[in-house]
């Protein structure tokens, strides 16, 4: 019987691939192979059984269904892959697990999944920025009405609000990067963390070990890797979720009937938007954005309270990571997938944009506002010039412009909302020169 909606509505399965339960069970297995041959390679055990142990740690051998039945017959989930695994190498098993606790594997484990994800989240969000940058260049002279509050503020550009977006996710592509040296970190120092089982060949053990998996290793070990680490992984994670449900909302709210200025992609010739008001064209893909951007941050609190531990450790951490670092990171995998496909389909109104703004005299309130400064007038003095003049637009109507010379006799020059949007390209270019200056470090990086 399928629960957890993961399993059914949510999530790529290369993703959910990387953290499921035959996952996790390959991924330890790993851990105790690599183990066995670091131990080898420092004289510790035979060759010959180290490579047994590898031979035999697989799940075509240590099959989840038994690790199951005797995980119910002990009551410990990493006991229990050790006893199958042992049982499968014969006389090499005597071996296995080695001057080992169960977070040396668990946890390094983890890290091993961590460091299969990097390079997939890496790309979600490259994909995403590309989509974004194409937005940013073809929008680059898109004139819109900018908002504060809800309400219209000053002229900006379309190109300018996607460069913002692209400027974001370029800060989340280099917190992702920078943190890999933190993240991906597994350890083998046993209980209390001081390798006391194989003495001074614990490090040198630890070494070979994180060496040929290809993660560092914890400085300061407990019996686990600090969870520091994950805390600043899934803050990560939540700080990009925040950010698409920012985009999307936005989204949302230009695609209002009464603003119009963009529609996410919506296949017209099958898709339905209601079940009853057939006419609807609803953002739906946006909703369910930030419908899971909510859940991803819901996982912080646990996260951080799941490093706060007795002493060297206790288990109060266990059941709750087993929730949180996956859903975390195949939700966000979904919805940065979903939001490209929102921007890369991405109907632009710029028809409606142009007269959203050119429709408003009263954005064009600064404009007067410093043409008064120009002439003479102090600055407070034309604040109250144009904030008088803007109440009688609104109770009145007329044009602003008109208002202002009613009420002091200045001459003004009628302005445009086209030529009122200061350095809206000149930023959006600077932001668009830096992603790409990023993209073509990661390729050489790649």
């Amino acid at each position: 019987m399928i629960v957890s909606p993961l399993d059914y509505r949510y999530g790529r399965e290369e993703v959910r691939a990387i953290f499921s339960e035959e996952s996790n069970l390959a991924h330890i297995l790993e851990v105790e192979a690599a183990l066995a041959e670091a131990e080898a390679e420092a004289g510790i055990i035979a060759r010959k059984d180290a490579a047994e142990i590898a031979r035999c740690a697989n799940t075509n051998l240590v099959k989840i269904e038994e690790v199951k039945r005797v995980e119910a017959e002990i009551g410990h989930n990493v006991m229990a892959v050790v006893k199958v695994l042992n049982s499968v190498c014969g006389e090499s098993g005597k071996v296995v697990h080695l001057g080992a606790t169960s977070n040396d594997i668990t946890d390094t484990a983890t890290a091993l999944q961590f460091k299969k994800f990097y390079p997939l989240l890496i790309d979600d969000l490259f994909k995403l920025g590309d989509s974004l940058y194409s937005l940013s260049k073809k929008h680059l002279h898109t004139v819109m009405i900018g908002r504060t509050h809800g309400q219209h503020a000053l002229p900006i550009t379309f190109g300018l609000k996607m460069a913002v977006y692209l400027a974001e996710i370029s800060r989340h592509i280099s917190r992702v990067e920078e943190s890999k040296k933190r993240v991906l970190v597994g350890k083998f120092m046993g209980a209390v963390g001081t390798g006391a089982a194989l003495g001074k060949d614990s490090i040198k053990v630890q070494s070979i070990l994180m060496r040929d998996l290809g993660i560092s290793f914890e400085e300061g070990p407990t019996q686990i890797v600090d969870r520091d680490r994950f805390v600043e992984y899934v803050s990560i994670i939540a700080n990009i979720a925040t950010s698409l449900e920012k985009f999307a909302t936005e989204i949302r709210n230009l695609q209002r009937p009464e603003i119009g200025e963009v529609q996410e992609p919506f296949n017209e010739t099958r898709q339905v938007g209601s079940s009853t008001m057939a006419q609807k064209v609803n953002p739906v893909v946006s909703e369910n954005i930030v419908s899971l951007a909510r859940i991803i941050r819901g996982f912080l609190v646990p996260m951080h309270e799941s490093a706060v531990l007795w002493h060297e450790r206790d288990l109060t951490n266990s059941a709750s990571e087993r929730f949180i670092i996956p859903y975390v990171s195949i939700l966000i995998d979904d919805i940065l997938n979903k939001m490209t496909t929102v921007f890369d389909g991405l109907k632009v109104n710029s028809e409606v944009m142009l007269k959203n703004v050119m429709n408003d005299d009263l954005a064009l309130g600064e404009a007067y506002l410093m043409a008064l400064v120009n002439k003479g007038f102090g600055r407070q003095e034309a604040h109250e010039i144009v904030r008088k003049a803007s109440m009688v637009v609104r109770e009145k109507g007329g044009d602003l412009r008109d208002r202002i010379e009613e009420s002091t006799g200045e001459k003004m020059v009628k302005l445009s909302a086209l030529d009122y949007t200061g350095n809206a390209v000149e930023i959006t270019e600077g932001i668009i020169r830096k992603y790409e200056e990023m993209r073509e470090r990661y390729r050489t990086y790649r």
